[in-house]
């Protein structure tokens, strides 16, 4: 069956001509108008992806956001009209796995949409053994990662990260090359590197994993146990 994307935007002309699109591509769609109609129907219909307007009557998109995320790891691009550097990375902090910026062409928010769908759902050879730095286990094959046997929430994005990290620790791992390795079909800044593994330093704290995670200062990041 074909992935579902749930479209959440207000403008009724937008939303249709993303819907057009999506399904075009051989994508089934669903709508919401609003934030808590966007909750209803992620909880009701379990998208594979969900297109997020930040800008909302009612529950903001970014409260939505935060919302999902508490819930699972399903993966979302936001769409916003706001170009503005700050809203995007508050956006990436709080979980989001890409964004578009208004006015975009919908050919590129579904170029966006099957890079984020792959990313999600690439696995890697059934012969690829879990990574284990310190406490932490990273099961590539499985997408899962965990800190004392506990799983992380992690989104496709943070996952992807944190498993290039782990597969050669010590080292330290520009932005650049992070970024490479976590979206490599996006368009995003490398701050978003920082949005994201802020997130991650956070859940790898939450589950006994602190000081796992290293800020190489003017190179970027390691993983490292016991450092």
């Amino acid at each position: 069956m074909s992935a579902l994307i749930l479209i959440v935007e207000d403008e009724p002309q937008l939303a249709e001509v993303l819907e057009a699109y999506a399904r075009q591509e051989g994508y089934r769609t669903e709508r919401a108008a609003d934030g808590n109609a966007a909750l209803h129907a992620f909880r009701a219909l379990n998208p594979d992806l969900i297109l997020l307007d930040i800008m909302l009557p009612g529950r903001s998109g970014l409260d939505v956001l935060r919302t999902v995320r508490g819930d699972g790891a399903t993966p979302v691009i936001l769409v916003t009209a706001r170009a503005e550097e700050t809203d995007q990375i508050v956006g990436l902090e709080l979980g989001a796995d890409d964004y578009v910026v208004k006015p975009f062409r919908p050919r590129e928010v579904m170029a966006r949409v099957r890079a984020v769908l792959r990313r999600a759902t690439s696995t890697l050879e059934d012969t690829e053994r879990p990574v284990r730095v310190g406490p932490l286990e990273v099961d590539r094959r499985g997408f899962v990662a965990r800190v004392h046997g506990e799983t992380l929430n992690l989104t496709p994005a943070e996952f992807r990260l944190l498993s290039q990290l782990a597969e050669s620790p010590g080292r330290a791992f520009s932005r650049e090359e992070l970024l490479a390795a976590a979206l490599p079909d996006s368009d995003a800044l490398e701050r978003v590197v920082d949005a994201h593994l802020a997130s991650v330093r956070r859940k790898l704290d939450a589950a006994q994993g602190g000081g796992l995670l290293h800020t190489v200062r003017g190179v970027g990041y390691r993983l490292e146990a016991g450092a």
